[in-house]
């Protein structure tokens, strides 16, 4: 599980319950600290006029930090590498969705919570993304992440011929417990 800007590693885990108990489940904290005891995988800005842009050199690291995570996770808990499910939230389900479709080999499911596909931070795998299976879930009401974020995701999805599930809430930007 990983999580968003200013945030935990346990901010996620109250969800664990919902999840098939034969999960393994870890929950990885961003390199960087944030104010107020959180912390973020990248950092982000914003201009005067309000306009956000973040450092894609730290999101790239911090993708592949995941993938690093998950490949040392498998060796320790002796879990299938190649049967690996993904749960982020905000710039956490950024970060997954960067990861499984850059490494898709070693991804199996992305569960996508209030986040979206930054091309910018993907190098989209020559590998088959066929066994990718992503469940996206967005309210229509946030503003942090805007709906038409989750819409362009669903396109480069779509472009790129991979399966997904999407599926709306009338709520802003936090996680709805039907998505469970």
């Amino acid at each position: 599980m990983v999580h968003g800007f200013g945030s935990n590693e346990q901010d996620l885990f109250s969800f664990s319950r919902e999840l098939p108990g034969e999960f393994t489940i870890v929950s990885i904290r961003g390199p960087i600290n944030t104010p107020g005891m959180g912390y973020a995988w990248y950092d982000i800005y914003f201009d005067l006029k309000g306009n956000k842009t973040f450092n894609i050199e730290m999101a790239i690291k911090s993708r592949d930090l995941i993938l690093k995570c998950i490949e040392d996770c498998s060796k320790k808990y002796n879990t299938d590498i190649n049967n690996t499910t993904l749960m982020g939230f905000s710039q956490g389900s950024v970060l997954i969705n960067a990861v499984a479709l850059t490494y898709p080999k070693n991804i199996k499911n992305i569960i996508s919570l209030s986040g979206g596909i930054d091309p910018s931070i993907i190098t989209l795998s020559k590998e088959d993304l066929n066994n990718l299976s992503f469940y996206i879930s967005h309210g229509t009401d946030d503003e942090v992440l805007p709906f038409i974020q989750a819409k362009e995701s669903l396109n480069f999805l779509d472009q790129n011929n991979i399966v997904y599930d999407f599926e709306t809430y009338p709520v802003g930007h936090g996680v709805c417990p039907e998505n469970f």
